[in-house]
């Protein structure tokens, strides 16, 4: 089968086509032939790692260190990129009873990644389910990572009808997905994102939309019940007084200050800081199934790329011109 690798770390140019063995499922396995995939944040920072320092990194730095021996220190050790895909069951393993060959599916491979191939298998009970049937493949590769981590983060904030939300990167994987969800549970949600990105953001529904480049969130006098910040870009002290008396900070990105400032708020009776990591799972794809055809959830989809043209597609999705999700595609559809 075809795969798009890399041997090295280093600029979109790393990535090339090739062919590698096609997989077989084992017994609790389902065979995925492949039709779309997406290019998120992870697959650009996996690309070049080793050129990223502790301090650039989005994680408390003393987590570098084994994600350096997870990605591998001189060279890659997982060698096909591509943490999110749609396509259809191909086979299926003799233990397999929630698949069946045909079925369309939609799934997150994680930090295993893999996606970046005609086929992939996957665990049945991993996180892998029935794609909404009202999205194309294309479509539906840029869902899952996204739209878990926030169904999951905003959970933590118990978001009430009326309440006043402020995504900052409201047109990322994560936060245009958080941004739809505070919607859906009644929020007044005001999205902040660059130039390029503005009209993406008011398509998926903000009430408000700040353009970073022009305006600093936290100097403009208003007060929020959650500021979700999705890479750790304000700190607490910046923050607090754009947060109602009770408000919420919520990170998913955060560093060692972000910490600390959520052990020191953890008893507070008023503002609060929350650092937290997202579970994954099918069931949370279930759940964000029924909202995508229900209409609560939405994607766009700026430009697809065939998988020959892997490097254009990384290069096009960090070159900040891009308004939309950026999908790779394979196969007959």
């Amino acid at each position: 089968m075809k795969a798009v690798i890399y041997t090295e770390y280093g600029p979109p140019e790393v990535l090339h086509l090739t062919e590698v063995e096609k997989p077989t499922p084992k017994d609790n396995e389902i065979l995925i032939k492949v039709y779309a995939r997406s290019v998120g944040y992870g697959d650009l920072v996996a690309r070049n790692f080793r050129s990223i320092t502790p301090r650039e990194f989005n994680m408390p730095s003393l987590l570098w260190v084994p994600t350096k021996l997870v990605f591998g220190l001189r060279k890659p050790r997982i060698r096909i990129l591509g943490s999110e895909l749609a396509g259809e069951v191909e086979a299926v393993g003799k233990d397999v009873t929630r698949f069946k060959v045909g079925d369309q599916v939609y799934g997150y491979p994680g930090q295993n990644f893999g996606a970046n191939a005609e086929y992939i298998c996957m665990r049945e009970n991993g996180s892998v389910t029935h794609k909404p049937a009202n999205m194309s493949y294309e479509e539906a590769a840029t869902v899952p990572y996204g739209a878990m981590m926030a169904l999951n983060l905003l959970k933590k904030a118990n978001i009430r009808p009326g309440q006043k939300v402020l995504i900052n990167g409201a047109s990322g994987s994560i936060g245009s997905y958080a941004l739809q969800l505070a919607k859906h549970d009644g929020a007044e949600v005001t999205g902040v994102c660059g130039t390029a990105r503005v009209e993406m953001v008011k398509r998926l529904g903000a009430d408000h939309v700040i353009d970073y480049t022009c305006e600093d969130f936290t100097q403009n006098g208003q007060q929020y019940d959650v500021i979700f910040d999705v890479l750790g870009k304000s700190t607490f002290p910046r923050a607090k007084k754009s947060l109602t008396p009770n408000g919420l900070l919520l990170y998913t990105s955060f560093k060692l200050p972000h910490l600390l400032h959520m052990l020191r708020t953890a008893r507070s009776g008023g503002q609060k800081v929350v650092c937290a990591f997202s579970g994954e799972g099918y069931a949370y794809l279930d759940t964000i199934r029924e909202l995508v055809e229900a209409g609560a959830i939405t994607t766009v989809v700026d430009r697809t790329f065939p998988l020959d043209q892997a490097a254009e597609a990384h290069r096009y999705a960090e070159s900040g011109q891009r308004t939309g999700h950026v999908v790779i595609t394979s196969g007959a559809q």
